[in-house]
């Protein structure tokens, strides 16, 4: 769906705690994290004013976005075990 909310804390809610707590304490992970929350953002933006840029420009932003949504939940899943 277009316009979708992929936000970190709502693809993650079981996470929610950690994400906070990582978020204040580790400088990368909140780098990370709000990095991925503003391409969600971008996209999200694009997707609803009927995606003024291209495909190929897109997809790249969507690639972006689920390589870094990988990597932090990586974080994620070490910091709860």
């Amino acid at each position: 769906m277009l316009g979708e909310d992929h936000s970190l804390i709502n693809e993650f809610p079981e996470y929610q705690e950690i994400i906070v707590q990582l978020s204040q304490s580790n400088e990368s992970f909140a780098k990370g994290a709000k990095h991925y929350d503003a391409l969600d953002r971008e996209i999200r933006e694009l997707e609803l004013k009927g995606a003024p840029i291209d495909d190929e420009s897109m997809h790249q932003l969507k690639h972006d976005r689920a390589e870094l949504k990988d990597s932090l939940f990586q974080r994620l899943a070490i910091e709860k075990a």
